[in-house]
């Protein structure tokens, strides 16, 4: 299979074109041809090595990146049930010592994938899943949102933002949107967010006090910590807030509050409660730009520059 692959770790240039094996599907496994992969803003610390302490048995080379993706089902291992051959499926590959979604084949955990859902196309579910899975484990988990709350929402115009203004909203939360740009402004508030205010322009602070004069139940904070501080004062006593593990720097709340870190971790709980959210109805995944696999090293690259939703990469 081809696939886009580094011999070393370092900078965009040991990211290249490789022929390899495609990978054993193990027994609680599925293999996947892989249609279109996702491009994380945090994929560039793979490809440096800022993450190998974390792969199971250490990184092993060629290593393939890449997170997330969808694709259809060409193999399932003896112990897996609920899949099957020509199913298509999205899912979680991050940091498999067996290679990610960077690749015409993956293999992936059975319960780290589940089935695309009604209404989204394979692009689209490609850019679902470990975004996805931080959304709304931040939100049910950490934050416990419920229905009538009032979320502030920081960083709501990215891959995970976006969708996590629709999770909250489909789960009968109130939120006001911090987003970036006049472009980033526009898309919320065609997402359907309650309040909408530009991060970098706005008068943020009047924003908060004219959306919850009596504080924000929850803050899920998505991009600098630093710029948030000052709103997460609106968070009320009692209230939390929370934040994915790689938000630089982490954001300190007010007293009185809980500020907790936390890492989205695959499992098809999250990936069904995440299917069952976008089927109720219409939803948007906002792919803000599609690369061919040739392009991996430059994908990476313009991921961290000011863009909207999510960018994926076209395998097969």
């Amino acid at each position: 299979m081809k696939a886009a692959a580094l011999d070393h770790f370092g900078g965009p240039e040991v990211l290249g074109i490789k022929s390899m094996s495609v990978p054993a599907c193990g027994d609680d496994e599925i293999l996947i041809r892989v249609a279109v992969a996702g491009i994380g803003v945090w994929d560039h610390l793979e490809r440096e090595g800022e993450m190998k302490d974390m792969v199971p048995g250490g990184p092993h080379f060629p290593y393939v990146p890449g997170t997330d993706g969808a694709g259809e089902v060409i193999a399932v291992g003896k112990n897996v049930k609920d899949r099957k051959v020509g199913d298509a499926v999205y899912g979680i590959a991050f940091l498999s010592p067996k290679g990610g979604f960077y690749a015409e084949y993956v293999a992936v955990k059975a319960e780290h994938a589940a089935k695309v859902p009604k209404g989204l196309k394979v692009e689209e579910a490609a850019a679902l899943g470990g975004d996805g899975v931080t959304a709304i484990q931040g939100l049910e988990d950490h934050l416990q949102l419920e229905s009538g709350q009032k979320l502030l929402l920081f960083g709501a115009s990215g891959g995970l933002g976006h969708l996590a203004l629709q999770l909250a909203r489909r789960m009968g939360a109130k939120v006001l949107a911090v987003a970036s740009g006049e472009d980033g402004v526009e898309l919320v508030r065609r997402l359907g967010a309650d309040a909408v205010v530009d991060g970098k322009r706005g008068d943020v602070e009047k924003a908060c006090r004219d959306f919850a004069p009596e504080g924000f139940d929850a803050a899920l904070v998505l991009a600098k910590g630093d710029a948030a501080e000052p709103l997460l004062r609106h968070v009320r006593k009692g209230g939390r807030i929370a934040y994915p593990n790689g938000v630089e720097p982490a954001p300190k709340g007010p007293e009185g509050v809980e500020t907790k870190a936390y890492d989205g971790i695959p499992n098809l709980q999250s990936l069904e409660r995440i299917n069952e959210l976008v089927e109720a109805g219409p939803f948007h995944m906002e792919i803000g730009r599609v690369y061919a696999l040739e392009e991996a090293a430059k994908a990476q690259q313009e991921v961290l520059k000011h863009h909207l939703g999510k960018f994926v990469m076209r395998i097969n």
